[in-house]
């Protein structure tokens, strides 16, 4: 299928977000939209989903103009979307997601085996044929949980799919599953919209590029005619001369033991130790326990044996209340459902982590509120820059994970645990966080980066640490190893 925008306009109360967009794709293309948080790209997606209505513009489809007034009307066009944002019901069976609305029947009744079955095969296809369908979908983990989205949105058989950063928690084989499948259907002549901060993938798969800034699309290009630089100064404005700060050569005493960490079906026998002032990199691929492992540190999970020390003797966290007195904070990976609270202002979602050091008597020290949440607005540069009083769910998926790190800065941590703390987040301002992390780690902070991006890991660490399989296996300084060393070591291969 055949699909045109012609100078589309989007407007939210007066203020235009979309300037007349033009963009269009062929049957087998991949067709890359890339730019910074807040470029406009959300807008677009969910306009050609269906989600919104455009102020102004048209849209065809194979040379018929079309209005699309809901995605109802969107999936009956062929189009479907997978959102970066997960949808999928927690409590349901992966079998129950995937088949919702169309499953196999026997006598009027469910026939569950069948169901199973299909739901199986559907994954396989997709190259996902790891996960098990009759697991409930809230026990996976967020990379599993974006597979089966993308599983999910073939069921119809899509003409047009859009992707929504699919790639930001996979790595490895998982990665490799994704890249397989979108050529696949590139060849059955599906039209593949691919939203992506990954610019080596987006390279790599895209048939042709458009580059949104500010609400236009500044350029539309080919892989061959461009790189990197090229596409990160179009959507930055500007060059960035070094995404990744220095290395740090020095680092203090131990500030986080964990040793012989165990817990029944997640990760066994865990050790490492972390000082101050250096970056320790965790990787693993989907299912090694990484995000389980920094979840049972900080006392969000039962161990079943070992110990968590911190100087002083502090340890062994039962409840996260516990964690955080003694110095521990945690950016978890999914920020939407376990980092902020969409429906409360920016203000109250960063002080969250400190309501009891700023009550006064039985009420809240509003004035020093303000004054503390003012300061970590400027200090991490959240767009835009009045957004205290905003929505915390109307700020760009940057900005969002800023408020997020805002928060747990703000209580003063002394170990800091980010679990894909760039999740979704355009490379101008990964250059951001990259930088206040380097910045935290030389004033002494000591902090554990979890990561699906074997460049990131490489390039902001000291030290990584590699998991497979729930356990520790490889411990390599960071200037001294190679992307395909951890990969090696994270599929159990000896190097």
């Amino acid at each position: 299928m055949s699909l045109e925008l012609r100078g589309v306009h989007k407007d939210f109360g007066g203020v235009e977000v979309l300037h007349g967009v033009d963009l269009a794709g062929r049957p087998g293309e991949v067709l890359a939209v890339v730019g910074a948080n807040g470029a406009g790209k959300s807008t677009l997606i969910k306009i050609l989903s269906g989600a919104l209505s455009m102020s102004a513009g048209e849209m065809w489809m194979d040379g018929e103009r079309v209005g699309l007034r809901s995605p109802h009307d969107a999936h009956a066009r062929g189009i479907r979307t997978v959102y970066q944002e997960l949808t999928l019901v927690a409590q349901l069976s992966v079998t129950e997601n995937l088949l919702m609305g169309n499953f196999p029947r026997r006598a009027g009744l469910i026939d569950w085996p069948a169901a199973h079955r299909r739901a199986g095969e559907l994954l396989e296809e997709a190259g996902f044929g790891a996960i098990d369908p009759r697991t409930l979908a809230g026990r996976l983990s967020v990379a599993r949980q974006q597979m089966v989205e993308i599983a999910k949105a073939l069921v119809s058989r899509p003409r047009v799919l859009i992707l929504d950063e699919p790639s930001a928690v996979l790595a490895g084989s998982d990665l490799d599953a994704l890249f397989a499948l979108i050529r696949r259907l590139q060849e059955q002549g599906v039209l593949i919209i691919y939203v992506s901060h990954r610019l080596a993938e987006v390279l790599d798969l895209a048939t042709s590029i458009v580059v949104i800034k500010d609400g236009r699309v500044i350029e539309t290009t080919e892989p061959a005619r461009t790189g990197e630089d090229e596409l990160i100064r179009l959507m930055a404005g500007r060059r960035l001369e070094q995404i990744y700060p220095g290395r740090r050569t020095e680092r203090g005493e131990a500030s986080l033991t964990v040793t012989g960490l165990t817990r029944e079906g997640e990760f066994e026998d865990v050790s490492f130790t972390l000082h101050a002032g250096e970056i320790v990199g965790l990787f693993g691929l989907v299912g090694s326990g990484r995000s389980e492992l920094a979840r049972c540190v900080f006392g969000a999970e039962p161990a079943g044996a070992g110990e968590v020390r911190l100087p002083g003797g502090a340890g062994d966290f039962r409840t996260p209340g516990e964690a955080i007195a003694a110095g521990l904070a945690l950016v978890t990976e999914d920020r939407k459902r376990s980092g902020l609270v969409l429906g409360m202002t920016v203000r109250d979602n960063i002080a969250l982590t400190t309501l009891h050091s700023t009550r006064r008597g039985p009420l809240i020290d509003a004035a020093r509120q303000r004054r503390d949440v003012t300061e970590m607005i400027d200090r991490l540069n959240i767009q835009p820059a009045h957004c205290a009083s905003m929505a915390v769910v109307n700020l760009s998926g940057g900005n969002q994970q800023k408020a997020v790190l805002a928060k747990w800065l703000l209580v003063g941590p002394r170990v800091l645990i980010l679990d894909e703390p760039t999740r979704g987040v355009d490379m101008a301002t990964r250059v951001d966080i990259y930088r206040m992390i380097d910045e935290l780690a030389r004033e002494g902070l000591s902090v554990l980066l979890i990561s699906s991006d074997l460049t990131e890991v490489l390039g902001a660490t000291d030290r990584v640490l590699v998991m497979n399989q729930g356990r520790i296996s490889g411990e390599l300084r960071s200037d001294q190893t190679t992307e395909d060393e951890i990969l090696a070591y994270s599929i159990g291969l000896t190097v």
